[in-house]
């Protein structure tokens, strides 16, 4: 289920937006989680999207999902600023709310996802990161302006059901929940540093799929260099040699020799935001966890993290993201009985 808008309450079709830009923009980031959580439930009970196909009947070593590249085909939406005076909404964040890190760069864009068939696959394209600004961002905006004056909300009903990804473009974050036996880590988005989902939890390390040169159309090497960066507070990597990077390589040797499991439970959007992410459970044994991770930072470049009891009430009641609420949820429940 999705939906498009919501009626002005008055009866009629009139238009009379009065709150400002920044007005709504402040509203969304106040209360994003409470946006968020008005949608129906969706996957493990949160209002995650999702379809049959894209939730496996058992999860998926990560390195077995087959990924695959073809020509993206073009995307045109009506243009939704949510300020007559920007040509986009990317221009207005730009321009009146911009985080620290705010930069249009190549993406791999999601075409397909079968998920549940006896082949499972991605299919992606090429695409720009402010794709997903210009239009799930600012289909949130325009949600949150009904919700604050009854305007009317023309880019949510023309992308009509987000899972559809003929609609729309998706640009895949990978949200990896990684954990121990009895523990994982949760970070806070700061919504000073980010663009999306300012002040709610998510697992740790995520972020949007995308090359840093040569040979990275890669889904576990993107995750090695979302793990230097966001746990361990590394620069941005570009253009690594796999091989030699000493972290890289102690990372792969662990999963090659199952201390380190990587499988994939599903794929899912958020229903304000329209942000599609590719649900990932990393599980590492607690030597392992400790020699890669003991000299994790507190505090990133996104928010701040730490480590919490792996438990059901760790998340209760916490406003958390839906994608890294279903990921905790699904893999609790994956959990086998202790």
């Amino acid at each position: 289920m999705y939906f498009t808008g919501r009626q002005n309450g008055r009866g009629d079709d009139k238009i009379e937006p009065v709150s400002t830009w920044k007005e709504v923009r402040a509203h969304l980031r106040t209360h994003r989680y409470e946006l968020a959580t008005e949608f129906p439930a969706g996957l493990a009970g949160t209002p995650l999207l999702t379809r049959p196909s894209w939730v496996p009947p058992a999860p998926i070593p990560l390195r077995a999902l087959d990924i695959a590249w073809q020509q993206a085909p073009a995307w045109a939406l009506p243009p939704a600023s949510g300020d007559p005076a920007y040509p986009s909404y990317s221009a207005a964040m730009a321009a009146l709310d911009a985080p620290t890190v705010f930069e249009n760069r190549p993406t791999w864009r999601l075409l397909d996802a079968d998920l549940a068939g006896s082949a499972p696959r991605l299919v992606f394209g090429d695409g720009r990161y402010f794709d997903s600004i210009d239009t799930g961002e600012a289909a949130a905006h325009e949600y949150a302006a009904a919700t604050l004056d009854g305007s009317a909300t023309p880019l949510r009903d023309a992308i009509g059901d987000p899972t559809d990804l003929r609609t729309r473009p998706a640009n895949l974050a990978i949200s990896a929940l990684t954990a121990t036996r009895d523990q994982f880590l949760l970070h806070w988005r700061d919504p000073a540093k980010v663009g999306h989902a300012g002040g709610l939890y998510q697992v740790v390390p995520v972020g949007v799929f995308q090359s840093s040169g040569p040979g990275d159309f890669d889904l576990w090497r993107f995750l090695l260099r979302e793990y230097a960066e966001e746990l361990l507070g590394e620069p941005e990597v570009e253009a690594p040699d796999y091989e030699t990077w000493p972290f890289a390589a102690a990372m792969t040797a662990a999963l090659d020799a199952g201390d380190i499991e990587a499988h994939v439970l599903g794929l899912g959007v958020d229903p304000l935001t329209f942000a599609t992410d590719l649900l990932v459970r990393v599980r590492v044994d607690g030597p392992v966890f400790d020699e890669l991770f003991g000299g994790r930072v507190a505090v990133n470049d996104e928010g701040a993290v730490t480590m919490r009891p792996f438990t059901p009430a760790t998340i209760s009641g916490l406003p958390m993201q839906a994608a890294g609420a279903a990921l905790v949820r699904l893999a609790l429940d994956a959990e086998p009985a202790r």
